[in-house]
C-alpha cells in the first residue's frame, strides 16, 4: 500500500533491504577506514613513544660498549685485562639500566589509563645492578680503574675508605657519609647523584672480628649499617654549611650525569637553607653503583686451605711453597696452575701470543689462572669476616695481580698520563728536555717493586732521582737531561747538556741504547742454550 502526502509518495520499507542498511551503518561504525564514526583514530597513537620488546633502544644505538669501555682503560690502566672487563661490562650495565629507565618513563600508553583496576603506583620490570668487589694488592690499578671508567661516561663519583667507618651511635664516620660524599661530587644534583659510583675503597678492614668484650663497632657493624645503602634505600643527607662554591668536585673531580648535569654548566647549588643550617636532600640508593676494593690480606691462604681439604690423599697433587720474598703469595706457580685450573670460576679464553710470564707458543692458561684471588668463593669471604647478607649483594668478583719488573716499566711509559710524560712536560715548561735509557727505566722499576707498594713506587723513586736536577736546571743554561743507567742505581747524577750540545746528548744517548741492546741479545743467547741443553738431557 502507498500513501500520498502532497507531492510525495511513502512507501514501507522492504524487510531485507532494511538488514542491509542496519549492517551496512555499523560495518560502517566500526570499520578501521572509516574516521568519521570510529571512536578511536589511528593516527592518535601516530606521535606516542611506544615501543615494543623488539625495538633497540638508543643506549644500543650508542658508541658506548663495554669493548669501547675497555678500550678507553687499556689507554690508562696496565694489565690487568680481566678486571678491567667485568668493570667496564658493571658500568655499562649501569648506563643502560639508566637509559632504559629514561624510555619507560618517557613511554606513555592512553588506553592503560581506562583499564578497570589500573594503579599507576604499581611498579613495572625493573633491572637489578650488579655491585662490583675487586681484590688485590695495593697499587695495582684498582681505584685507578674505576675513576677512569667513570671519566669516560663522565658521571658522579666518589672514593670513601672504610677505615673510618663506624656504627651509628659511635665516635667516627657513619656509613652514610660515602652517599654524602657523592651528592657532593654531583653538586648537590639529587637525579645525577642516584645513577653514580661509590668506591668503597679499603672494605676488608671492616671485616668482623671476635673480641672478648664489648661489640665489634667498626666490623660487623659497619657491615650491617651498609646493608640497605648498597641494597637500596631513602636517607636523608644534610648540605654541610661550610661547603665550597661549585668547583667542589669530592675526592676525584669527577662531575655528574650527562642527561641532566652539565659539567660545564652545573646547576646553581642552593645547599643553605634560611636557617642557616644545611638544606636536607633526600637521596635514593637503589642505582648507585657500589665498587668495593681491597687487598684481603691473608685470603688467598684461606682460599689454598679450602682447596688442600679435597686434596689430600696418595693421588693429591702437593702445592709447591711459596717464594723466598713473599711479596707475591697470590701468585701460582706452572704447577699448581695446573691443578687448579679445572676449578676456575670464570671461562678464559686459550691464549696463543707471548705473555709476560716469559712463554711463548700456546699458552694453555693466561694470567688469570696464576691469581689465586680469582678461585674466591662466598664461603671464602665470610670465612674472612665478611657478613653474608653483605658478600651476597656483591655479586660479580674479580682480582687483580700484583705488577712485575717488566709491567712496572710498562706503567711508567705507555699510558697516556705516565710518570714519565708528566716528568717530561714539568721540565719543558722550562725548556728543557728530559730523557731516560731503556736501561735506567728497568733500574727504576726493579727498584719500585723492591718497595712492594706496586705502581705507588714509581713516583718515589723518580722523585728522589730528579730532585737536583729539579732544583738546579730551571734558570740554567741546561738544554737536555739524560737518566742513564748509572743515574738510576744513583752512582752519579743525571748528564747535562747544554743548548750547544746536541750532538753530544744524542752520541750519549745512542751508545747506552746499543750497549743496552747488545746485553739483552746476550741474555736470550744465554737463556735458549740453556733450553736446549735441558731439552737435549731430557730426550737422553
Amino acid at each position: 500500500m502507498t500513501l500520498r502526502t502532497g507531492l510525495l509518495a511513502i512507501s514501507p520499507p522492504h524487510p531485507r533491504a532494511a538488514r542491509i542498511a542496519l549492517a551496512t551503518n555499523a560495518r560502517r561504525a566500526f570499520s578501521p577506514t572509516s574516521h568519521s564514526n570510529s571512536r578511536y583514530n589511528p593516527s592518535d597513537f601516530t606521535t606516542q613513544g611506544y615501543s615494543t620488546q623488539a625495538k633497540a633502544t638508543s643506549a644500543a644505538n650508542s658508541h658506548i660498549t663495554p669493548r669501547n669501555l675497555k678500550d678507553f682503560l687499556d689507554r690508562y690502566v696496565v694489565g690487568q685485562d680481566y678486571a678491567k672487563t667485568v668493570i667496564a661490562t658493571a658500568v655499562y650495565s649501569q648506563y643502560l639500566r639508566q637509559r632504559l629507565q629514561q624510555e619507560q618513563s618517557e613511554e606513555s600508553h592512553p588506553v592503560e589509563d581506562e583499564w578497570p583496576g589500573h594503579n599507576e603506583a604499581l611498579p613495572k620490570s625493573q633491572i637489578e645492578k650488579s655491585n662490583v668487589l675487586m681484590l688485590g694488592p695495593t697499587g695495582t690499578g684498582k681505584t685507578l680503574m674505576t675513576k677512569t671508567v667513570a671519566r669516560c661516561l663522565n658521571v658522579p663519583y666518589s672514593v670513601s675508605d672504610c677505615t673510618p667507618f663506624t656504627q651509628s651511635g659511635y665516635i667516627g664516620e657513619d656509613a652514610e657519609t660515602c652517599v654524602a660524599r657523592l651528592l657532593a661530587a654531583a653538586n648537590y644534583d639529587v637525579s645525577a647523584a642516584e645513577w653514580g659510583i661509590i668506591v668503597l675503597d679499603e672494605i676488608d678492614k671492616i671485616a668482623g672480628v671476635k673480641v672478648a668484650h664489648g661489640k665489634d663497632i667498626g666490623g660487623e657493624g659497619v657491615q650491617q649499617s651498609l646493608l640497605k645503602i648498597i641494597e637500596g634505600t631513602t636517607l636523608q643527607i644534610q648540605a654541610k654549611p661550610e661547603r665550597s662554591n661549585s668547583n667542589t668536585r669530592g675526592s676525584a673531580g669527577m662531575s655528574s650525569n650527562s642527561s641532566s648535569w652539565d659539567r660545564n654548566n652545573p646547576p646553581a647549588p642552593n645547599p643553605m637553607s634560611p636557617s642557616g643550617k644545611g638544606e636536607v636532600f633526600n637521596i635514593r640508593t637503589d642505582n648507585i653503583l657500589f665498587i668495593c676494593t681491597g687487598a684481603f690480606v691473608g685470603l688467598d691462604k684461606l682460599i689454598l686451605s679450602r682447596k688442600a681439604k679435597g686434596g689430600m690423599g696418595f693421588g693429591a697433587q702437593v702445592r709447591s711453597s711459596a717464594g723466598d720474598t713473599g711479596k707475591h703469595e697470590t701468585i701460582l706457580s706452572d704447577a699448581d696452575v695446573a691443578s687448579f685450573s679445572k676449578d676456575m670460576p670464570i671461562y678464559i679464553p686459550v691464549e696463543t701470543e707471548p705473555t709476560n710470564r716469559g712463554h711463548t707458543g700456546t699458552n694453555n692458561y693466561r694470567e688469570e689462572h696464576y691469581n689465586i684471588l680469582n678461585y674466591i668463593e662466598p664461603a671464602d669471604l665470610q670465612k674472612y669476616g665478611m657478613i653474608p647478607e653483605l658478600v651476597g649483594r656483591i655479586p660479580k668478583t674479580c682480582a687483580v695481580s700484583a705488577l712485575n719488573e717488566e709491567a712496572l716499566v710498562r706503567v711508567l711509559t705507555e699510558p697516556e698520563n705516565s710518570l714519565i710524560e708528566q716528568e717530561k712536560r714539568l721540565f719543558l715548561a722550562d725548556g728543557i728536555q728530559l730523557h731516560f735509557t731503556s736501561a735506567s727505566l728497568r733500574e727504576i722499576a726493579a727498584k719500585a717493586l723492591k718497595m712492594g707498594t706496586g705502581a705507588r713506587g714509581l713516583k718515589a723513586v723518580v722523585e728522589r732521582l730528579l730532585l737536583s736536577c729539579k732544583f738546579e736546571t730551571p734558570g740554567s743554561s741546561v738544554k737536555y737531561i739524560l737518566v742513564t743507567r748509572e743515574a738510576a742505581q744513583l752512582k752519579r747524577a743525571p748528564l747535562l747538556f747544554d743548548k750547544g750540545q746536541s750532538q753530544a746528548f744524542e752520541t750519549t744517548y745512542k751508545h747506552e741504547e746499543d750497549e743496552w741492546l747488545e746485553e739483552l741479545q746476550e741474555k736470550d743467547s744465554v737463556e735458549s742454550f740453556s733450553q736446549w741443553r735441558a731439552a737435549s738431557a731430557a730426550g737422553g
